[in-house]
């Protein structure tokens, strides 16, 4: 199988790009990702909210992972980086990009920070270790998370986020009540990733927490 890019939208004038990525838990024997999975279907409000929010500027792709999880042989960073460069070559050569990711798809966000163009990360629930080396350097990164998960821990993820401090702009938000799907304050949430991609991307000025 392999990785599919869905254009959500793609004005002629993007000033700016946002990657959509879904998160997943791995299924034995490599299966493959399906566009009705859950974690895929979670993130089609996300990216159509952000399209609406970029006002014409800003162009945003879905990314369908070659396979569900993550194993020792392929990662969705695999496919993050094909993604990118596909991307680029749609305007011509890079553009500024926000990365934007939920649950392992958060993972792959910070872990593919370093590739070319990217300028902004934002992991929402993501499943990460607390010392991982996501190369965020100079990048400026919003990681969200609900005191009520139990799937993604936000005590690692807020480890792991002051730790990238040094290294970049971090801004780390915990959503009370919310679980690990992140539907109960659909209005903050949304208002607090569409707010950022636009203030990274397209110089507004960042509303709310961040």
């Amino acid at each position: 199988m392999r990785a599919r890019l869905v254009p959500v939208v793609v004005p002629q004038s993007a000033v700016g790009a946002v990657l959509v990525l879904h998160g997943g838990a791995a299924r034995p024997g490599r299966m493959a990702v399906s566009p009705a999975q859950l974690s895929v279907l979670r993130m089609i409000p996300v990216a159509r909210h952000i399209g609406r929010a970029g006002r014409g500027q800003l162009a945003v792709f879905r990314l369908l992972n070659s396979f569900r999880g993550w194993d020792t042989s392929h990662s969705p960073v695999q496919d993050v980086r094909w993604a990118l460069r596909e991307i680029a070559s749609r305007f011509g050569g890079r553009i500024p990009t926000c990365l934007v990711g939920h649950s392992l798809g958060g993972r792959a966000a910070l872990l593919a920070a370093d590739q070319p163009g990217v300028v902004s990360i934002i992991a929402m629930a993501p499943w990460v270790y607390p010392g991982e080396p996501a190369p965020v350097h100079g990048r400026r990164v919003l990681i969200m998370h609900g005191t009520n998960d139990r799937i993604a821990s936000p005590q690692d993820s807020a480890t792991l986020a002051r730790a990238l401090m040094p290294q970049a702009t971090v801004s780390y938000v915990l959503i009370r009540g919310e679980n690990h799907a992140m539907l109960g304050r659909r209005r903050l949430v949304r208002g607090i990733y569409t707010g950022f991609t636009a203030a990274t991307l397209l110089g507004r000025q960042a509303g709310g927490p961040v």
